[in-house]
């Protein structure tokens, strides 16, 4: 019998786009989607849908949502369009890239009324990700002076 504070359940993501329960990958199994070792991930094979864990989670805590294909390439270029931000605040105020690309994903959920409940791209949906990128995209142009944002 166990003694002292109870054990929490491991989490089990529910997919997005089916509704299946995930199920936990790691490097080797048939279903893990990456040539090499990026750590476990948590699958829906039936709609090719995964997201990460968190690096050192002893508990296989997902980063976010489980993304398929569209919304990976739309988190992959919002990632893209972001990082000029982040190099450019590093290079202005000195900080690191982790401070400043979290105070850049801060502004675009303030700019864009996003709800986050931490500096992080992976619980957007694909919509919100090709709003976001609409709204970098307008704000760069804008500083180039290439137009009229906003």
């Amino acid at each position: 019998m166990r003694v002292g504070r109870p054990v929490k359940a491991l989490p089990q993501p529910l997919c997005d786009y089916c509704g299946a329960k995930a199920a936990l990958a790691r490097h080797g199994d048939d279903a893990y989607p990456y040539r090499d070792d990026h750590g476990p991930v948590w699958i829906c094979a039936a709609c090719d849908a995964w997201i990460g864990v968190h690096a050192r989670s002893t508990r296989h805590v997902p980063l976010g949502r489980l993304a398929n294909g569209a919304l990976r390439d739309a988190k992959s270029r919002l990632h893209d369009a972001l990082e000029p931000l982040v190099a450019a605040k590093v290079r202005r105020d000195g900080v690191n890239a982790f401070e400043a690309r979290g105070k850049a994903v801060r502004w675009l959920a303030d700019e864009l009324g996003f709800e986050l409940a931490s500096p992080s791209l992976h619980l957007l949906s694909l919509e919100q990700c090709e709003q976001a990128i609409a709204h970098i995209e307008a704000f760069v142009a804008a500083r180039r002076g290439h137009g009229d944002a906003r």
